[in-house]
């Protein structure tokens, strides 16, 4: 028995890094055909010219990001002159901000913290654009946020007309939606999608077999042979497609790694896996709130107050009890509800009867989706 168990410096990662949600994979998989239209329209950008400007959009865990980042990282190992710059807009969500994080990767530090315009920032990074022959790409990774905060159209204003008062100046756009039901022909203004003109790619989510071999893949890549069985495998996998979000798997793996470690194994067993998995079912859901609107928050914590997890309830009568408190008309309750349905925090469905009655359940526990509203 004794010859089972780990010492104490040993571990069951053959590299840990493979389970960090920054982490981006030599071979990435299934998004080959997204790869190569976002491919066709930085193209330009590298023989000098300025870059097509794109959307890609799709839920969260869907390879956007991971997608920008493989390629930028190629830009970066190619050529000087292409600067790719990838902004988490959750993080910095003003324009000021923004453009600091621009400067930064054109200079290597910030700009100082009191005292400097945004005109001067931005005479800077121009000045910088033009001396070097740079051509810039900026990608607004959860340009959502900005949309939430009006900041879309100021940056992109801002980005997209430099050309006008500084000659020679080139910027091309890449935008990373989560919100499926974010109209950019309609959420910008006029002004600003007369440059823009993006082309839009989707990122569908991912099928069980595609979740499968990418988890197959991080586990060989991440673990010794032999530290999961195919049995716990299929758990994992399981756990994962019932989330709808691949990101859950990668960190219950990690998770389950550890408490195996912990124990003093040499493999995950399920009850590793089921320790893991009470902590790693809620990624999605707090990942996925982040992406909301204060309207859809206060419906859904309406939905979370009204309900048990699994309890079906009738869309009219919730929506009865939620007007209440939230003034909103029926039609914008039940777009709300179809968008929750689509981002997989409640369930949407049917039931026939003398008419077609609505019934709403809800994914995760009430009490845990008004612990990550709050």
């Amino acid at each position: 028995m004794a010859k089972n168990l780990l010492m104490w410096d040993e571990t069951l990662f053959r590299d840990p890094e493979v389970f960090e949600f920054d982490f981006v994979p030599e071979q990435f998989q299934f998004r080959e055909t997204q790869m190569r239209e976002l491919a066709f329209q930085i193209r330009p950008g590298l023989k000098g010219s300025t870059p097509l400007n794109t959307i890609c959009k799709g839920l969260p865990g869907t390879g956007k990001t991971t997608s920008v980042k493989k390629l930028f990282s190629e830009i970066t190992d190619t050529t000087k002159k292409l600067v790719p710059v990838l902004i988490n807009c959750q993080i910095d969500n003003t324009k000021f901000a923004i453009f600091a994080q621009i400067y930064r990767k054109l200079t290597g530090h910030l700009p100082p913290a009191s005292g400097t315009s945004f005109k001067q920032l931005f005479d800077a990074i121009a000045r910088i654009l033009q001396k070097e022959g740079i051509v810039l790409l900026v990608a607004l990774d959860d340009a959502n946020y900005l949309l939430y905060e009006n900041e879309i159209n100021k940056v992109l204003y801002t980005l997209l007309r430099a050309h006008e008062s500084y000659e020679k100046v080139r910027i091309g756009v890449i935008v990373i939606v989560s919100d499926l039901d974010v109209d950019f022909n309609k959420a910008v203004d006029a002004r600003v999608l007369s440059v823009f003109r993006p082309t839009e790619i989707y990122f569908p989510p991912y099928a069980d077999t595609e979740i499968r071999e990418i988890v197959q893949a991080r586990i060989q890549q991440g673990l010794y042979p032999g530290v999961l069985s195919e049995e716990m495998l299929a758990l994992v996998i399981d756990q994962t497609v019932k989330s709808g979000d691949l990101r859950v798997g990668i960190d219950l793996i990690k998770r389950a790694t550890l408490h195996a470690e912990k124990e003093a194994r040499r493999s995950i067993g399920r009850d590793d896996i089921c320790a893991a998995y009470e902590v790693s079912k809620y990624l999605h859901l707090s990942f996925t709130v982040r992406t909301l609107k204060d309207e859809e928050k206060r419906v859904l914590a309406a939905l979370a107050r009204a309900g048990g997890s699994g309890q079906e309830m009738n869309a009219g009568e919730v929506y009865k009890t939620i007007s209440e408190s939230v003034t909103i008309g029926y039609t914008r309750f039940y777009e709300i509800v179809k968008k929750l349905d689509a981002l997989r925090l409640v369930n949407l469905h049917y039931r026939q009867g003398r008419g077609r009655t609505r019934l709403i359940s809800l994914r995760y526990d009430p009490a845990k989706i008004l612990e990550y509203l709050s």
